[in-house]
């Protein structure tokens, strides 16, 4: 046998410098069950044995990187581990090669055995690599050799080696190994061992077609006694989300991360080369992905091919009798071919009647190797197919056929067809695609629209399912789009139709923008007669209205449409019309009128199957009862609101998503933080780009509380959607605040605040509720600030506060105006602020307040919290509180309040808060020797310290939360110790005498 330059250049630097290569900072993922029964099968943590172990599964599934944790555990075990790989030489392979491996690597990093082994056993000589080589030097054996003697050589010097330390022998790749590897690999599974020497053989299941050589060999291995068979199956999609997100160098949105889990169906290497194509900004198949896997179709013949390439037209999955249609084979031509790519793992049976590719990217990579005339050519052949109902198929089959075989009528009714069918079952996300590319088709202003088909209806419908998937916003786009392009001498109810349609999805926003306008239009467009649409309208006008505060012109039209849609029996537009006069009666100081009329909306509205209805009552109950503090019950509707949606499919549609986003703010309210990052916990979920964002500020909550300052991420990601939810920049605003703050950076935290006000202001008002919070948790943070800052920089830290006061007053005087009063939340924010802003000028001894006025704030700032029913809120307070109180020499309410907030504290998680109560418990007094054995206690050494620094008494005291009084006896104290007749002298004599820090804090 010979070989060409090309296979022996390949094999000699295999043979001669292969190292077994992998990333070892990557953890294995996913295989924990899998290694721990191999090492458990070898007597890793036993007394090791002789075993024989069959690795099978899927190429990329991860064969090769389980072996490599294996062979690590055995080797920090004291165990030897050999490795040896076959090659893809085709029918050019080199005998042993595997073994040549094994024992030429073993010449190199263990001479002197490799030596005694050949001395013992001179047949092993032949397998030395340099022998093998055309380029090779050693001399070659002058006769040739026995294969029973080299199979003994073998035998006999793994034997020796086991005999030192137990031995694992790994050959990878069987599937490529010619005849006489896989022989002898027989031969060391059925012959034994008398020193413990295991062998493991590897190979891919999805290269072992019907007529491979090593499907009979696998057959006659899997019945030797103890061997043990492992077969590899996908790894978990929890594990690729992780192997991605390892992977990954910037940020990834939700989406296209289960999209790529999605599409590597657990395979490993799948996975990892469709995230390198994302980073590239790639959706496609990678090239060198995409040549892998059609590797698989140069083994069949031109007729299964010509099958394979009809069946990647149809997706995944296509059934018998429709291949049949499309093909142009005969059914026993058929049958061959079908059976030709089953043997050879391309396609595999599904059902009695169906075959899918498989892996979705073998699809994939075969569709995309056709020729634009031969896809065209099949999509026809499956389009003519299903129209004409000699099979039968699914609107969205036709809709994609016909579209690619550019049969465009037919596609513009099959995709019509098709989101209707979707939006009846639930499924918004896919009816908006069908629908938007019915309006793709449609879009050509030469096309002239199909015989009775409604232009006016296909853009309100898919404005309906865009929404209903989750995009409001994308929505009120698509209509105004459709706007613009009406045609002049188009009716005016086509018009009254959109505007309708396009104010509808825009208030479903938090930025309705242009909704009570286009209402009003619209309804300026229809004549008076009583009729669906006048109804519609004017409920859809009541909303208008309402959203912009205007109650007393949302009441009347509410009413009217009320009335219309009795009498035309329009369930939705009563149940709609309703619900909008419960919210002005919940805003007119009417709660509990408002709370009765929305739960016999929620009752009727799901006894008429009217989820839209349902949704928004049930979210505007369970808002009633946060607004209340009532919040166990609150989260319970917010709940029942995100089920609702669940089950209609709905889950990321207006308030449906909106209930699971209130509902996990009302766990991290509630204290239930772990509970809370659960709800917006979105792994596998692929949620829209808004939602996600918003669910991220959630976690941004948990980890401020917790001291995490890794989901500031979240906060910058999310501000080109701060324009489109005003919700979203003040939870990720009320975040980040905290994390600048933590961290000191508190440029960041002013510039943070002010951006989100910015923002809010231009979504609602200059003086909108939130913006109460906003201001108490930087005054909060300036206050903790200020204690360690120097004097020269207090006037930065001050600077912001008027500001920051001043939109209080403005928030409360705005509330005041208005019939209902803050609530729990209001009040207890409220009380906070004022709290905080004491706290800042007493630390900051600028205009100190009363020491009496101080801890009465804190006392009512605590109290509100703690009717208002948020823990960690509450907890906080407490330590403030005992701060103060401490300093005012009240110690024994002040270890109380701080014993209940560390309690809190600790329950939560919440690090920084039980950083702040442990500086509050230092300088206990414990006595301590100073370094020249002086008699300064601890405190008094502490203030010393201070004193040289050039603080006052009051500075000292605010700072170690004492009062000025115990500050002013302890440097009495100081003095007569030191024999300072001043605190000038006193700090001079601390310097020499080596009492102070070498080097003092900056003023």
């Amino acid at each position: 046998m010979t070989f060409s330059p090309a296979t022996l250049s390949v094999a000699g630097e295999i043979l001669d410098n292969v190292a077994y290569q992998r990333d070892a900072a990557k953890p294995i993922l996913g295989r924990d069950s899998e290694l721990a029964d191999l090492a458990e099968h070898l007597g890793l943590r036993g007394e090791p044995r002789s075993r024989a172990v069959l690795l099978a599964g899927d190429a990329g599934v991860g064969k090769t990187r389980l072996i490599a944790e294996l062979t690590d555990q055995l080797s920090a075990a004291g165990w030897v581990t050999m490795v040896g790989h076959c090659l893809d030489f085709a029918d050019a392979a080199l005998p042993y090669l595997p073994f040549s491996e094994i024992f030429g690597r073993l010449t190199t990093t263990d001479a002197e055995l490799a030596a005694l082994l050949a001395e013992d056993h001179p047949a092993l000589t032949h397998l030395q690599p340099g022998r093998r080589m055309i380029s090779g030097t050693a001399e070659r054996p002058s006769e040739n050799l026995d294969r029973a003697e080299l199979f003994d050589a073998v035998h006999g010097a793994l034997e020796k080696v086991g005999s030192s330390a137990p031995l694992l022998v790994v050959v990878e790749d069987v599937h490529w190994a010619d005849q006489s590897t896989r022989d002898l690999i027989s031969l060391l599974f059925a012959r034994s061992f008398d020193s413990p020497v295991s062998v493991l053989a590897s190979y891919r299941t999805d290269d072992l077609h019907r007529r491979h050589p090593l499907r009979a060999t696998v057959a006659e291995w899997t019945r030797l006694p103890g061997l043990r068979r492992l077969q590899l199956g996908p790894l978990p999609d929890a594990y690729v989300r992780r192997l991605v997100g390892g992977l990954q160098v910037g940020a990834m949105s939700e989406r296209d991360l289960h999209t790529i889990v999605a599409r590597a169906e657990g395979n490993a290497f799948f996975a990892e080369e469709l995230t390198v194509a994302s980073e590239m900004g790639s959706e496609g198949l990678p090239d060198d992905l995409s040549d892998l896997l059609l590797v698989r179709l140069d083994r069949l013949g031109d007729s299964a091919k010509q099958v394979v390439r009809a069946a990647s037209c149809s997706g995944r999955r296509v059934s018998h009798i429709l291949l049949s249609q499309v093909v142009d084979q005969d059914d026993e031509e058929l049958e061959r071919s079908l059976r030709a790519a089953v043997e050879s793992n391309v396609l595999v049976q599904v059902g009695v009647d169906g075959y899918a590719f498989r892996h979705a990217l073998l699809a994939e990579a075969v569709y995309d190797d056709l020729l634009p005339g031969e896809r065209g050519r099949i999509h026809a052949a499956y389009a003519q197919a299903l129209s004409s109902r000699v099979v039968d198929g699914t609107a969205a089959e036709l809709a994609r056929h016909a579209r690619a075989a550019n049969d465009l009528d037919t596609a513009i009714r099959a995709s019509i067809s098709a989101g209707r069918d979707a939006m009846s079952v639930g499924g918004p996300d896919e009816a908006a695609r069908h629908y938007e590319a019915a309006l793709d088709l449609l879009s050509d202003p030469k096309r002239e629209v199909p015989v009775g088909l409604d232009p006016i209806s296909l853009v309100v419908d898919a404005a309906e399912a865009v929404t209903a998937s989750g995009h409001p916003q994308r929505a009120v786009a698509l209509v105004e789009d459709q706007l613009r392009h009406l045609s002049t001498d188009a009716p005016a109810r086509d018009r009254a139709r959109l505007l309708m349609a396009m104010a509808t999805a825009a208030s479903l926003t938090d930025v309705p923008t242009g909704a009570l306008e286009a209402m009003t239009e619209a309804l300026s467009l229809i004549d008076d007669e009583p009729t669906p649409l006048r109804a519609k309208l004017l409920s859809a006008l009541a909303l208008a209205n309402a959203q912009r505060g205007r109650d007393e012109e949302a009441a009347r039209h509410a009413a009217e449409a009320l009335g219309l849609a009795q009498q035309l029996g329009l369930p939705r537009v009563v149940a709609d019309a309703t619900t909008t006069l419960a919210g002005i009666d919940e805003r007119g100081g009417d709660p509990d009128a408002a709370r009765t009329a929305l739960e016999q909306i929620v009752v009727l509205a799901r006894s008429q199957g009217h989820t839209g209805a349902e949704m928004r009552g049930l979210f505007l109950l369970g808002g009633l009862h946060h607004e209340r503090a009532e919040y166990e019950e609150a989260q319970r509707i917010y709940a029942l609101a995100e089920s609702t949606a669940l089950a209609a499919g709905r889950p990321w549609a207006p308030y449906g998503f909106d209930g699971r986003m209130m509902g996990a703010l009302t766990a991290y309210q509630r204290g239930l933080w772990d509970d809370a990052l659960a709800m917006a916990d979105y792994s596998g979920q692929s949620p829209p780009q808004l939602p996600e964002a918003m669910l991220n500020a959630v976690k941004m909550l948990v980890a401020a509380g917790r001291g995490d300052r890794a989901t500031l991420r979240f906060f910058e990601q999310s501000r080109p959607l701060w324009e489109r939810e005003g919700l979203l920049a003040l939870v990720g605003g009320a975040a980040a605040i905290e994390l600048y703050g933590q961290d000191g950076d508190i440029t960041a935290m002013l510039a943070a605040h002010d951006d989100v006000v910015a923002n809010a202001t231009r979504i609602w008002q200059e003086f909108f509720a939130g913006r109460i919070r906003l201001s108490a948790l930087v005054l909060g943070q300036l206050a903790s600030a200020v204690v360690t800052a120097r004097v020269s920089d207090r006037h930065v830290l001050m600077a912001p506060v008027a500001g920051l006061v001043t939109a209080v007053e403005g928030v409360r005087q705005r509330i005041d105006k208005r019939k209902q009063p803050l609530g729990p939340e209001g009040v207890a924010w409220l009380a906070r602020s004022h709290a905080e802003h004491l706290r800042l000028r007493w630390l900051a001894d600028i205009d100190p307040p009363h020491e009496q006025d101080l801890v009465a704030a804190w006392e009512e700032a605590t109290t509100a919290f703690t009717v208002m029913g948020h823990p960690f809120e509450t907890a906080r307070s407490q330590a403030r509180l005992a701060s103060v109180l401490r300093a005012m020499g009240r110690t024994s309410e002040a270890r109380e309040n701080a014993l209940a907030a560390r309690h809190t504290a600790r329950q939560l998680g919440a690090e920084p808060l039980l950083a702040e109560l442990g500086q509050l418990g230092a300088g206990s007094g414990r006595e301590v020797d100073s370094r020249r054995n002086t008699e300064l206690t601890t405190r008094e050494t502490e203030i010393l310290t201070l004193v040289a620094q050039g603080r006052s008494n009051g500075e000292i005291a605010r700072q170690l939360f004492i009062s000025p009084k115990t500050v002013s006896v302890h440097i009495s104290n100081i003095l007569a110790k030191l024999g300072a007749a001043s605190r000038t002298e006193a700090a001079a004599i601390g310097r020499r005498d080596g009492l102070l820090p070498d080097q003092l804090p900056a003023r």
